[in-house]
C-alpha cells in the first residue's frame, strides 16, 4: 500500500510515493497468491488460481481508457505527464477499450455522449472499473439541471471510485487510482477466503 507525500527539497515541493508497511500488509507476493500448500513424499505442491493471480496483477497495473469531456481532462493529462507521472504506480493509458480495464470519465456527460460512453465501456474486457473524475462526472454539478446533461455518470455505467473537485488536482486522481487498487486487492482477498471456506466445507463432507 502507498500514499502520496509532499516533501520540501531545496525550497521545492516534491511529490513522492511513500510505502506504508503494516503487519497486515507485510506479506510476500507468494503468500498473497497461494491459498494451499501441500507436502507429499518426494516434494511439495503450491496451489493458486488464475483469477487470484490476474486480480493481483490488475490491482498493481490498471490500464486506463481516457474519456476527457471538459476541463477535468486537463488535470487528467497533467496526472499522466512528467511531473506527476501516474505510470510509476502502474497506471498506463491505452488508446483502445480492448486493452483497458479502467475508464476515467473526466467532465460533463451529455445525453448524446452517454450511448457512446456506454458502448466503449461494454467493449472493455472483464473485470473492469470506472473512476468518475470531477463534480460534473459525479453529479452534473453546475449543469445538473440543464436539459442535455446526465446528472452523474453512474446513471450510464457503474462507478467504483469518485474523485470530487472542480477540477480535482492530479494528486487527488492519483489517490483515487490507489484507492481503486485497494478495492481490487480486497476483492481478490475476499474471493480467496471464499475458496478456502469452500475447500474446508468439502473436506468436512
Amino acid at each position: 500500500m502507498a500514499k502520496l507525500k509532499v516533501i520540501n527539497k531545496n525550497g521545492v515541493n516534491v511529490r513522492v510515493l511513500e510505502q506504508i508497511h503494516s503487519k497486515e500488509n507485510n506479506t510476500s507476493i507468494l503468500e498473497d497468491l497461494i491459498f494451499k500448500f501441500e507436502k507429499f513424499p518426494g516434494g511439495e505442491i503450491l496451489i493458486t488460481s488464475t483469477s487470484l493471480l490476474l486480480n493481483w496483477a490488475k490491482a498493481k497495473s490498471a490500464w486506463g481508457l481516457t474519456f476527457g469531456l471538459a476541463c477535468c481532462a486537463i488535470e487528467l493529462m497533467a496526472t499522466y505527464g512528467p511531473e506527476f507521472d501516474a505510470e510509476r504506480i502502474g497506471s498506463i493509458l491505452r488508446a483502445t477499450p480492448r486493452q483497458a480495464d479502467l475508464m476515467i470519465v473526466a467532465g460533463t456527460v451529455t445525453i448524446k455522449m452517454a450511448p457512446r460512453l456506454k458502448r466503449l465501456y461494454e467493449q472493455m474486457p472483464n473485470p473492469k472499473w470506472v473512476i468518475a473524475m470531477g463534480s460534473c462526472a459525479i453529479s452534473g454539478d453546475h449543469y445538473r439541471n440543464v436539459y442535455s446533461v446526465v446528472p452523474g455518470v453512474d446513471q450510464v455505467v457503474p462507478v467504483d471510485v469518485y474523485v470530487p473537485g472542480c477540477p480535482p488536482t492530479p494528486d487527488a486522481l492519483l489517490n483515487g487510482i490507489m484507492k481503486l487498487a485497494e478495492k481490487i486487492e480486497l476483492e481478490y482477498k475476499q474471493r480467496r477466503s471464499k475458496i478456502e471456506n469452500k475447500d474446508k466445507k468439502n473436506l468436512d463432507i
